[in-house]
């Protein structure tokens, strides 16, 4: 079961509250390149993004936020540090959330100013931690940066908002390590109900970051806590967004199309079954229906196997298999199995509309 956290209203976007988990990126152009700013948005909402961030270093960065905001398909979250003109600024702009650490953006006569804003606007604040920039007396404390280190940071900076009676709050806390993130996570769950953004940052390349952020990513969603979350890759943005999917559809808490369940390769496979597989991906790419398909590669075990697909097929010598749930409803030459495969899988989506309708 998901932790119970308080609702928060980002745009047209609800955070916390038993919604479904919202996947986020940042752009990593300049913002003050406006066009190459929404050109990136817009890859990023086609691949399914739902919120993005955009970093705010400057004036320049701020002079372009109502032009972005505008256009943009997408709710904009604004990243700022230090300088609360920048934060006053991207709340005028209309963005829908701001990224900032309370405790080093200029004094508590500077942040009420920001959150005085906010609050006017109806603009929640994500307060970020992270394991890297932790206070010089945190570190002192507990001599490097600890789960209790990092949640100390975020109590610290929580109750500095608290104070001017702001509580439209998302908390996340960051760390390269995946252990040392998750175990801050779950300890921060305990003490806060905020609607909590989780991610593993700096988890590395496309490859290794990929693994990194499922295990992190996964770890805390299995344990019910994460109501936001980005996959943090060094790779172009819009590759995020596929993994962040496949997360989600692994830990079973959103569905993003079909699902291909396919075996490993064996000495029983008498069927090309990654190319096979490959293409049936390249073939229902268009198909949003959430169901579960098997491309299997031994016609003796495969249909029992994957008797949780919805429709599925199963390679043989010279001929394939097409089973639903498991039981065969048809045998075919091997060179028609996937062409026969897709006419049933549009009669049986075509049933589904039917039935639904």
């Amino acid at each position: 079961m998901r932790k119970d956290t308080k609702a928060v209203q980002v745009g047209p976007l609800t955070i916390g509250g038993g919604a479904p988990v919202v996947i986020q990126s940042m752009t990593n152009t300049a913002t003050a390149d406006v066009s190459a700013t929404l050109e990136q948005i817009n890859e990023l909402a086609a691949a399914g993004c739902e919120l993005v961030r955009v970093a705010v270093p400057d004036e320049t960065a701020a002079d372009a936020l109502p032009e972005i905001v505008a256009q943009s398909p997408l709710p904009v979250v604004a990243d700022i540090h230090f300088n609360h003109r920048l934060a006053l600024a991207a709340l005028h702009a209309g963005v829908a959330k701001l990224r900032i650490n309370p405790g080093n953006i200029g004094g508590e006569k500077r942040l009420a100013q920001v959150v005085d804003l906010a609050g006017e606007k109806r603009v929640p604040i994500r307060i970020g931690v992270n394991a890297g920039s932790l206070e010089k007396r945190l570190l002192a404390k507990y001599g490097k940066a600890t789960p209790e280190a990092m949640v100390e940071s975020a109590l610290d900076h929580i109750g500095l908002v608290e104070k001017l009676g702001f509580t439209d709050v998302v908390v996340s806390l960051k760390a390269s390590s995946v252990p040392l993130t998750v175990a801050a996570y779950r300890l921060l769950a305990k003490e806060v109900n905020y609607p909590l953004h989780i991610g593993v940052t700096e988890a590395g390349s496309q490859f290794g970051g990929t693994v990194f952020s499922a295990v992190g990513i996964g770890a805390l969603l299995l344990d019910g806590l994460g109501d936001t979350l980005r996959v943090s890759l060094t790779a172009p943005p819009a590759k995020e967004i596929p993994v962040a999917k496949e997360i989600l559809t692994a830990c079973e808490l959103r569905r993003f199309g079909p699902r291909i369940v396919s075996c490993p390769t064996c000495g029983r496979c008498q069927i090309g079954l990654m190319e096979l597989a490959k293409e049936v991906e390249e073939r229902i790419a268009h198909i949003k229906e959430p169901l579960t398909l098997a491309v299997m590669g031994c016609a003796v075990n495969g249909p029992g196997e994957a008797r949780e697909a919805d429709l599925g097929i199963a390679g043989g010598k010279n001929q394939g298999l097409i089973f639903r749930e498991g039981k065969i409803i048809r045998k075919v030459p091997q060179e028609q199995l996937l062409d026969e495969f897709m006419t049933y899988l549009h009669d049986f989506l075509a049933g589904r509309q039917k039935g639904s309708g």
